[in-house]
C-alpha cells in the first residue's frame, strides 16, 4: 500500500501557492516588530523641512501661481467657479491643511 503525503496530491501551482504563504506567514511573524509606528524619528528633518515650506514662502508661492492661472482663465474669456474656487482652496490648503493634517497623523500615531 502507497501512503500518499499532500504535497503528492496537490499540483505544482498549488505547491508554490503554499510554499510563498509560508514564506510571508514567517516573514510576517519575525518582522512583526519593525510594523510598530512609535518613537521613530528618521523622517523627522524632511517633514519639518516640508512643513515650514508649505506654511511660509512656498505656500504663498503656490497661493500665488494658483491666483494667476485662475486669472489668466477669467482673461481668456472663459469663466468658470473653479477659476476662482481652486485658488481659495489651495490658498485655504495650504494655509491651514498643514496643521489639521500633521495634528491628525500626529494624533492617530
Amino acid at each position: 500500500m502507497e501512503i500518499k503525503t499532500l504535497g503528492d496530491t496537490l499540483p505544482p501551482w498549488a505547491q508554490s501557492l503554499a510554499l510563498a504563504t509560508a514564506i510571508v506567514a514567517a516573514g510576517t511573524v519575525l518582522g512583526a516588530d519593525a510594523a510598530f509606528a512609535g518613537t521613530d524619528a528618521t523622517f523627522n528633518t524632511a517633514l519639518t523641512k516640508f512643513t515650514n515650506f508649505l506654511q511660509g514662502s512656498g505656500g504663498k508661492i503656490i497661493t500665488v501661481l494658483s491666483l494667476a492661472g485662475g486669472i489668466v482663465g477669467l482673461a481668456s474669456g472663459r469663466f468658470s467657479l473653479g477659476q476662482v474656487a481652486i485658488p481659495v482652496g489651495v490658498g485655504v490648503g495650504a494655509g491651514t491643511g498643514i496643521p489639521i493634517v500633521t495634528s491628525t497623523v500626529t494624533a492617530t500615531i
